[in-house]
């Protein structure tokens, strides 16, 4: 072990230990990537379901929005879901990518590996008592901001499009109350429903915009955020 004198801590790893580290690293990559195949499953859900709901919307003259109104609830719980293996997902990616930046990485660059930060306590501690690095509300503003948002925009735009020019542009505002009334429900309601809807999700993405992993959660050890940015300022 060298490097102590400033501050350092280099410890040399055995090829017995770097063997059982990369099965580990294996594994925990194994695990990100079968939760991020998840994640892509209920995407195309969400695309296709909008795409059906589009080809419905504008299949004729007299078709209704109401498609692009079922699909939109539909999506957002898609979204909820998407969330929650979001979360999962997250877990495991860090795990994993501590591994390659404060491990394999050190090696690379043959600098041995330095534990002077504490990272292989925290992963440690992740081990022992494991939880998740991300609160639900910031999993759900992340799949907003990457994903959902775009297709709830194109949503909005193809229900607006539906209510303002087709089959043919808007000629009062009678009209629009008209086109957009649902059954028994005036198109007043609907819209102002559809105006909560989009403003919600909308600020959910933007409150969650500086979340971070670890918020909300007590923890006795630094999460990989606090262990990264103790290796940028050693570097």
């Amino acid at each position: 072990m060298s490097g102590e004198a400033d501050g350092s801590r280099t410890q040399r790893f055995e090829a017995p230990e770097i063997g059982a580290l990369a099965h580990l690293y294996r594994g925990e990559l194994y695990r990100s990537t079968v939760w991020r195949t998840r994640l892509d499953a209920t995407t195309n859900w969400a695309v296709v379901s909008t795409g059906l709901a589009l080809s419905l919307t504008f299949s004729s003259e007299r078709a209704s929005p109401l498609p692009l109104v079922l699909v939109g609830l539909l999506v957002a719980v898609f979204l909820v879901i998407e969330a929650r293996r979001y979360r999962f997902f997250d877990f495991w990616r860090v795990r994993a990518h501590i591994l390659e930046t404060q491990f394999f990485g050190p090696i690379l660059l043959g600098r041995g590996v330095d534990v002077g930060n504490g990272w292989n306590e925290t992963l440690y501690l992740d081990y022992v008592r494991p939880r998740l690095h991300i609160t639900f509300p910031d999993a759900l503003g992340r799949r907003l901001r990457k994903n959902y948002g775009w297709i709830f925009g194109m949503q909005l735009a193809a229900y607006l499009g539906k209510l303002l020019i087709h089959p043919m542009p808007l000629p009062s505002l009678d009209e629009l109350w008209a086109r957009a009334t649902i059954g028994p429900l005036p198109g007043q309601l609907v819209l102002a429903c559809g105006v909560a809807f989009h403003l919600g999700w909308m600020t959910i993405a933007v409150l969650t915009l500086r979340g971070g992993r670890g918020r909300g959660m007590a923890r006795t050890r630094p999460t990989e955020d606090r262990v990264l940015n103790l290796a940028r300022q050693a570097a």
